[in-house]
């Protein structure tokens, strides 16, 4: 049969990178970020209620919406924030639910990964048969956001401290993916992760 696994972890953890080796190893991948950003394509109706929400300040002039600002202002007030989550998530467990069962009856036994930075926070795990987080120190995941250049240090740990602490994500691993050292040495994990999970859905 088919099984449905669940792949997260903190900024700067891995989650990217695990995604792209597990549908190299033949996965299918299911991007819930990806999702998102379809589901708000203008004139949608979750772009609709999400320009509702922020107003004209949150739409660019090409109509689409301004992620940076959005992300600025849901940081900042758990409200907005907690308002965008009730609008895009219902749809996104309903359009991942959809891709999966359309995978599934096209190859029995697929082994189909969504990668969902809240997957646990949202309470979409509940509907996975499998758990992965994946296990970071704090200090290894500034370092890796840092070197994308898009955060300072400072601000790369409040992100990371404004999200699900490690220890109680851990609490909802069927699978925990170490990833302090090497790109190599986490390949190996994966690839042997990649077996077990693959094996449950044959």
């Amino acid at each position: 049969m088919a099984l449905l696994a669940g792949l997260t972890g903190g900024m700067g953890s891995g989650k990217s990178l695990a995604a792209k080796f597990l549908q190299e190893l033949g996965a299918h991948l299911i991007d819930a970020d990806a999702v998102c950003r379809t589901l708000l394509e203008p004139k949608k109706p979750a772009w609709t209620e999400a320009v509702d929400l922020f107003g004209q300040q949150a739409i660019k002039v090409d109509g689409t919406l301004d992620r940076e600002k959005i992300a600025e202002i849901i940081f900042s007030d758990p409200d907005k924030k907690k308002a965008l989550e009730n609008i895009l998530h219902p749809r996104v467990f309903a359009e991942e639910r959809r891709i999966f069962q359309n995978i599934r009856e096209c190859e029995k036994d697929a082994l189909v990964i969504v990668n969902a930075p809240l997957l646990i926070e949202s309470g979409n795990y509940k509907k996975m048969d499998k758990v992965v987080v994946i296990s970071c120190d704090e200090e290894v995941q500034v370092r890796r956001v840092i070197a994308k250049g898009v955060f300072t240090a400072e601000d790369a740990r409040k992100r990371i401290k404004s999200q699900m602490g490690l220890k109680e994500k851990l609490r909802f691993a069927d699978y925990i993916l170490e990833n302090n050292t090497t790109v190599e040495a986490f390949k190996i994990r994966v690839a042997n992760l990649y077996r077990d999970l693959k094996n449950l859905a044959s």
